[in-house]
């Protein structure tokens, strides 16, 4: 069937589809506006193959209101396969690596499955997930079990670096191209020649450099800061984020062509708290790198020990959890986990209340103190840009303001 839409404006992403055993599910985004079917918002729904039931044609295309109908459509539509249904004892090992990585959990088995499949060719992979999941070393591993092992395997941290250095960092340049510039640079894309870069942080990279970075992807070839001339290069790129790149280019803080070209095979990494039965693996593997005795080994391998650290959220996910095992032995005791010095913005802190004040008063002083905080991490994350603040916070600049005056803050 066709699915039509009337509107003049659409959004970069309408809906995705996964294959089921039965057909296909088609699931909107949850950006605002959203998607309409008469007048009722569409969530999602399933389609089945031309045998099934309804003796349809599944969700062939997405049309716009200005295109032939006996147009192809223009609209991307991703199509993200589901990973296998476990048929059996055999479909998963009960316990599965690769590389460094060590998981029991289906969800991390089926990420293994798919770095796998993308180490066996040559594609860019993008790997996504939260910050301290492992992003990094799933990468070396991807290089280590493909054709490029024995390449050099070159990291770089997009959100590390300004602008004009990260171009440098990533193209090189020629003697004189900028002041500073006293011998030729050869970049990290002429350098992993033959091997694989590492793009970490992709969703940082500045608006300026994707278009330079989308021609590297199409072409294969690089030209030095300063030269007139491109150069061919052979490299395999792989990049990971902690955004959500789609919502990224909803806002229009990352290019639609960019993101399709990184993401030919978009790999999800889980957090730990999603993955709890892989903990005492986990452990395992963090206290031999951490060179760990057998007596310290069977101390923090406890089923008690274990428990405790499954039952706690670990917003650092396996980063935290190795610092906290780190600690353990510089102790020699089995800690307990405890809340982060830091307040981590993923885990709300809780405020007390006093039960003595009545609720219009209670209210007023949460307000103010929610409020405060809000726009004291507002502005920082935005370097004290009020403009930038507003318009982020879908709030009107002249009330940011007010805001700013009431509790005495300074841009």
């Amino acid at each position: 069937m066709n699915l039509s839409n009337e509107e003049s404006a659409v959004s970069r992403f309408h809906c995705e589809m996964k294959p089921e055993q039965k057909g296909a599910r088609a699931r909107a985004p949850d950006e605002r506006p959203g998607t309409y079917v008469d007048g009722v918002r569409w969530r999602q729904s399933r389609a089945r193959g031309r045998g099934g039931a309804a003796g349809g044609h599944g969700l062939e295309r997405i049309q716009s209101p200005s295109e032939p109908r006996d147009a192809p459509s223009a609209l991307p539509m991703q199509v993200e396969p589901e990973p296998a249904k476990e048929s059996g004892p055999a479909a998963l090992p009960e316990r599965a690596t690769f590389g460094d990585l060590v998981a029991t959990s289906a969800a991390t088995r089926a990420s293994f499955e798919r770095m796998a499949c993308a180490a066996a060719c040559n594609a860019t992979v993008l790997l996504e997930g939260e910050t301290g999941t492992g992003k990094s070393r799933a990468a070396q591993a991807i290089h280590r079990a493909g054709a490029r092992a024995n390449a050099p395997f070159l990291v770089v941290d997009c959100g590390a670096l300004p602008a004009n250095l990260l171009e440098s960092e990533l193209f090189g340049h020629e003697k004189g191209a900028f002041t500073g510039a006293i011998q030729r640079r050869v970049g990290a894309f002429e350098e992993a020649d033959g091997g694989t870069i590492f793009l970490d942080e992709i969703g940082e990279l500045p608006a300026e450099l994707q278009p330079k970075l989308l021609r590297v992807l199409e072409n294969r070839e690089i030209r030095r800061l300063g030269s007139n001339t491109y150069q061919a290069v052979n490299v395999r790129v792989i990049a990971a984020t902690h955004r959500d790149l789609r919502q990224e280019v909803q806002a229009g803080r990352f290019r639609a062509d960019l993101y399709f070209r990184l993401a030919v095979v978009g790999i999800s990494i889980p957090s730990l708290r999603e993955r709890t039965e892989d903990i005492p693996f986990i452990v395992e593997r963090i206290l031999a790198g951490l060179g760990a005795t057998p007596e310290q080994q069977a101390k923090f391998t406890t089923p008690d020990f274990l428990a405790r650290l499954q039952r706690a959220p670990w917003p650092g996910n396996v980063r935290e959890l190795r610092n906290h095992l780190e600690r353990c032995l510089v102790f020699q005791d089995a800690l307990l986990p405890t809340a982060p010095d830091v307040a981590s913005p993923l885990v709300p802190a809780s405020r007390a209340v006093d039960p003595l004040l009545t609720y219009a008063e209670s209210r007023r002083r949460a307000l103010e103190s929610f409020e405060r905080d809000y726009i004291e991490a507002l502005l920082k994350l935005h370097g004290g840009k009020v403009s930038q603040a507003a318009a982020a916070a879908d709030m009107d600049r002249v009330y940011l303001y007010r805001l700013l005056r009431r509790h005495g803050l300074k841009s």
